[in-house]
């Protein structure tokens, strides 16, 4: 970022000053320069100051203090020397040595003292003080001191006098907002822009428009964007540019392809950094119409699209399918003087492939004059993937003999052969890899252990397993996953085991549904411990634990009234964020059950009913009678409520269990609505209910006037009938 000063003259005068005093030596610095440095070198004195002293007594002119100034090291040294020469009789500081003691101050970062001194320049009216600050100002910028050319700029302000151009105010935005981030200073510097009634340039708008991006005032910057042309700006590249990359950072993507669309009604000039950033972010959200139009907007103004805008474009249409579009694309590219890289040749066999042209595909690299491995083995994949077996084998065949198939080539093949459960093709396709000497490597072997798999061969596709290990391979994770589920089917529990741990120490996933058959036949064979240790280092190898696999251990913890290690596993499934199923809280409470820890119980049903879950209806009923009869149905009676609100699993059994165990816990306004409910179903309570009521209702006849009561009141509930008509039988 440059900066226009009035005087050309001087600014360039002290800028040069300011290049030799970064760096002078004795061989490059001029004559004059050389005789300074003798002269103070012949000095008897050993202090820089006295030194300076000697020398400038019959010789102190501007010019001669500078070069003393420049060469002399010891900052303190060279304040004391400008002071000593500010008390002398017919000597007056220059704006350039007020330039050299401050920049040798701000350099140093002592921003106090340079602070003064810039006020004491402007007290002692200079001439040039004005160019003299926004030079210092540049200097520091340049130099990455910010702090040093902000302290400048408060006080070229605070002078009342000197009224900074807009260039200065965006150098300083510049530097605030690209080097430091500085979103407060670089607030401060536009206030005082607008307090100075200066009219702001677009590049002032958005170093605005970065700083609020940056500080998340995202409303307050398209405020700004859209008050641009009340300031007399119009939205130039940059702009556009902020504002989409800000809009994506906040993920406010629709915001940004809705700016996108305004670019392309008004027909804004665009740069190629705006390009570059828009068609790939277009691309990435599937926008392809978007996508070409601002690529045929780019090829409109002159800008020349570079293979990356071409690639992500071919990829863009390849994965709509919009094939001949991507052919074009490609086309243009060689025009272009632009090579297609292998992605892009790839990207457009796979379209062509998915398409079910596959002839189409090798026509279309055979008049490209494709010599790379790369889109064939893509041609490979697509081949196999249909179904074409046949074509398959005449494409390597061809790609031997041209010398561009791999050791990848031959393993697509392969495992295409495996995962069709034809091993025999497969093992005679491996004897002509070895005839022909082609290097067999991981993937051949993930396809063959894959294969053995397939057809039942489990013990094979161990052995082969037990080879990769022993070469430090890693297979992928469907042929492991397959691999450990079939020895759980066989019931080798001892090699899954040893698969896992594998997997496990090289942090491999496995599949959730192969983890949870590894789990259930440790369980099965009453090896709960193991299946707990294995379930704490699934996480290690980033393998995802079904509920399944949670449920099968505190079956087994259950079956075994481990009680402690049951609640230990729920904590650690817990912690993980794991969610609890029906059967998790069923399996609970039926443990705490026999356990008779009745309060756990409670707390189980509790949250289980909470949560939404309902079990079936005979173990709900179990876990109903196991309550009641320890008096503890007045603690779930929320659950009871939502179980009444939201489901219809309640039968006439369950409602004669609450009745009855609620009029016995002294709930007896909840049991006559419970009983409410029951008959408005249609449901006539059993002997030990009835029985029960009857009672009750003697013994409330005896205590009240019933006779009292208007027969027109509102009290006769269909509980109170119920009453009466057992009373008269």
């Amino acid at each position: 970022m440059a900066l226009k000063l009035q005087s050309l003259a001087y600014s360039t005068r002290i800028l040069r000053w300011v290049s030799r005093s970064a760096s002078i030596s004795s061989t490059s610095c001029p004559r004059h320069v050389e005789d300074l440095t003798e002269s103070i070198a012949t000095s008897n004195d050993s202090s820089e100051f006295h030194q300076n002293i000697n020398f400038l007594r019959n010789k102190l002119m501007p010019d001669n203090l500078i070069r003393v100034l420049n060469r002399t090291s010891d900052l303190d040294s060279a304040v004391k020397t400008f002071k000593w020469a500010s008390t002398q009789k017919r000597f007056r500081h220059s704006s350039h040595t007020y330039f050299g003691i401050i920049w040798k101050l701000g350099m140093a970062g002592n921003v106090q003292k340079m602070g003064a001194l810039c006020q004491s320049m402007l007290k002692d009216w200079c001439p040039d003080a004005e160019e003299a600050l926004l030079a210092l100002i540049h200097t520091f910028v340049k130099h990455h001191r910010i702090n040093e050319a902000m302290e400048v700029f408060r006080n070229l302000k605070n002078s009342g006098v000197y009224k900074p151009p807009v260039e200065v105010f965006n150098v300083l935005l510049g530097a605030l907002v690209e080097e430091s981030g500085d979103f407060q200073n670089a607030l401060f510097v536009y206030k005082e822009l607008v307090k100075t009634g200066i009219l702001p340039t677009v590049h002032t708008l958005n170093y605005l428009l970065e700083a609020l991006f940056m500080n998340n005032q995202v409303e307050l910057a398209l405020n700004q964007f859209r008050r641009m042309g009340n300031k007399g700006c119009c939205p130039n590249s940059k702009t556009f540019e902020i504002l989409v990359k800000g809009l994506v950072a906040k993920n406010r993507v629709d915001e940004a392809i809705s700016v996108m669309g305004e670019i392309f009604e008004q027909k804004y000039q665009l740069d190629m950094s705006f390009y570059s950033f828009s068609i790939p972010l277009l691309c990435n959200e599937n926008k392809v119409e978007m996508g070409v139009r601002l690529f045929e907007m780019m090829k409109a103004s002159d800008v020349k699209p570079d293979s990356l805008i071409y690639g992500d474009l071919v990829r863009c249409l390849c994965r709509n399918l919009h094939l001949d579009s991507a052919i074009c694309l490609i086309n243009g590219m060689i025009e272009s003087d632009i090579s297609p890289s292998d992605d892009d040749f790839v990207d457009l066999v796979n379209c062509f492939c998915e398409l079910g042209k596959v002839s189409e595909a090798i026509m279309f690299l055979e008049d490209k004059q494709v010599l790379e491995t790369a889109p064939y083995n893509a041609l490979l994949e697509g081949c196999c993937n249909a179904g074409n077996i046949l074509d398959a084998y005449f494409l390597l065949d061809s790609m031997f003999e041209r010398n561009i198939a791999d050791c990848h080539s031959w393993s697509i093949l392969v495992r295409c052969l495996c995962e069709k459960e034809n091993i025999g093709k497969a093992i005679e396709l491996l004897g002509k890899m070895l005839k022909l000497r082609v290097h067999l490597d991981v993937e051949t072997y993930s396809a063959l252990i894959l294969g053995y798999c397939r057809v039942g061969k489990y013990e094979d596709a161990f052995g082969l397993f037990r080879r990769t290990r022993a070469k430090c391979w890693l297979l992928d994770s469907t042929s492991y996953s397959e691999l450990l589920a079939g020895l759980c089917d066989i019931k080798n529990s001892e090699a899954a085991v040893e698969v896992f741990y594998h997997m496990a120490l090289n942090r491999c996933s496995l599949h959730p549904s192969s983890y949870c058959k590894l789990i259930k036949c440790l369980c099965d064979e009453c090896q709960v411990n193991k299946a707990i240790n294995l379930w704490q280092l699934a996480s290690c190898c980033g393998t995802s634990c079904c509920i399944d696999a949670h449920t099968t251990i505190m079956r087994e913890l259950s079956k075994s009234g481990k009680a402690k290690d049951l609640l230990v596993v729920l904590s650690q499934m817990l912690v993980a964020g794991c969610n609890l199923d029906a059967e998790t809280y069923c399996i609970l409470i039926h443990t705490m059950s026999k356990q008779n820890q009745v309060k756990k119980c409670v707390l189980f049903f509790n949250m289980m009913i909470n949560e939404g879950i309902v079990p079936d209806p005979g173990k709900l009923f179990d876990q109903l009678s196991f309550i009641a009869n320890h008096s503890q149905l007045c603690m779930i009676s929320s659950a009871i409520d939502k179980l009444l609100s939201e489901s219809d699993i309640l039968n006439s059994a369950m409602f004669g269990l609450l009745i009855t165990g609620l009029w016995k816990e002294g709930k007896k306004h909840e049991a006559r609505r419970l009983l409410d409910l029951m008959l408005e179903k249609g449901w006539l309570p059993d002997a030990t209910t009835h029985k029960l009521l009857i009672g009750s209702d003697a013994r409330e006849t005896r205590s009240q006037d019933i006779l009292s009561i208007d027969n027109s009141a509102a009290q006769d509930t269909v509980s109170n009938i119920l009453a009466e008509g057992l009373g008269e039988t």
